[in-house]
């Protein structure tokens, strides 16, 4: 789809959400109009030319979405919001992305059958991950695994993102789920607790294994792989504070660690950054650009990885969120160009 207009206009559905308003900030920088929307009329009343709309109610949807190029969806659970969003944006004929990080809300997202593009989990958990094990695999048509390791330096959920994960654990009766042996599985058992040895100077920290996001269900759509485990470092996981976190950004910083592994040969990519809210607003901005500007031709339901070219996209995140290649063992590494200006570094190290 190529760009309808000099400015075109973008649905953000859940804009006086915590991520929403990242989102509409991030639109109104790249130069798009936000069409602010929503399920709350006197949350909404602060934007200017608001449309409120309800999930239960299409017609509604389909008023806020006019005149729209395309929509985002940050309004949370996504159980609740995605499938009717998704169909008014099919009867628009306007491409959806969201930044879910339900699994189960992007289970049942990658089973409509859509003749629009639609992007889900085009955030920080789920998308980013994509993109870093797509571009890790480089040449590789398969691979054994992929290993997405998070180190935060502290964990304030948000009260959406406290409903969307009471959502999931609701709907899988309290199991948790994992991607091995080339499927989802669901299992009653504690997940492991493990060390990774992240790169310096996080150095080895403790990390609950299988602590499964949106990536078990992303990467496995469109990369042959038999196993994918996600990591939460202990820390994260137990600094989950009760407060609210602010409209502004926080001083929470990240790394992802992301290892692709084929036979004994390993890739390696990480990636570093601060607010893993505020930047999912470039993430799904960036997405909603390429998009509009004719840069995929992907339709129906497909992941980051899968629509848009990971290393390009990955340098276009920059500076808010830095990508570096640390290592690659028995194989050259992927084809990640070095740029200055998209401060993307590329080096060999030792395996740790």
């Amino acid at each position: 789809m190529i760009r309808m207009s000099s400015v075109d206009k973008v649905m953000v559905y859940g804009a006086y959400g915590h991520t929403g308003r990242f989102v509409v900030a991030e639109l109104e920088k790249r130069g798009y109009e936000p069409l602010p929307s929503g399920r709350d009329a006197n949350k909404l009343a602060e934007f200017p030319g608001a449309r409120p709309a309800s999930v239960d109610d299409p017609a509604s949807l389909d008023r806020a979405m006019d005149g729209a190029a395309a929509v985002i969806n940050c309004a949370g659970p996504f159980a609740a919001t995605a499938a009717p969003v998704i169909d008014a944006a099919a009867r628009a004929g306007i491409p959806y992305v969201d930044v879910a990080a339900e699994i189960e809300a992007n289970i049942d997202t990658f089973k409509v059958d859509v003749s629009t593009l639609v992007v889900p989990a085009m955030a920080f958990f789920g998308g980013l991950g994509d993109l870093m094990a797509t571009a890790a695999m480089g040449d590789w048509t398969s691979a054994d695994s992929v290993h997405v390791a998070y180190a935060l330096s502290s964990w304030h959920p948000t009260a959406g993102t406290r409903a969307a994960g009471a959502v999931s654990r609701e709907r899988r009766n309290g199991r948790r789920i994992r991607y091995a042996n080339g499927q989802l599985e669901y299992r009653d058992d504690a997940p492991p607790t493990e060390e990774w040895t992240f790169p310096a100077p996080l150095g080895t920290q403790p990390v609950i294994g299988e602590f499964s996001m949106a990536d078990i269900v992303t990467i496995p759509t469109h990369l042959d792989v038999h196993e994918v485990r996600t990591y939460m470092t202990t820390k994260a996981a137990k600094d989950v504070l009760t407060q609210p976190v602010s409209d502004e950004r926080t001083a929470e910083s990240f790394v992802v660690d992301v290892i692709v592994r084929s036979g004994a040969v390993e890739r390696r990519i990480v990636a570093r950054g601060q607010d893993i809210y505020a930047v999912t607003a470039p993430l799904a901005v960036e997405a909603v650009h390429r998009v509009l500007s004719g840069q995929t031709n992907a339709t129906g339901v497909v992941s980051a990885g899968e629509a848009f070219d990971s290393e390009d996209f990955l340098r276009a995140l920059s500076p808010q969120v830095e990508v570096e290649i640390v290592g690659v063992w028995g194989a050259r590494p992927p084809k990640i160009t070095t740029s200055d200006s998209a401060r993307l570094q590329s080096n060999r190290a030792e395996s740790p």
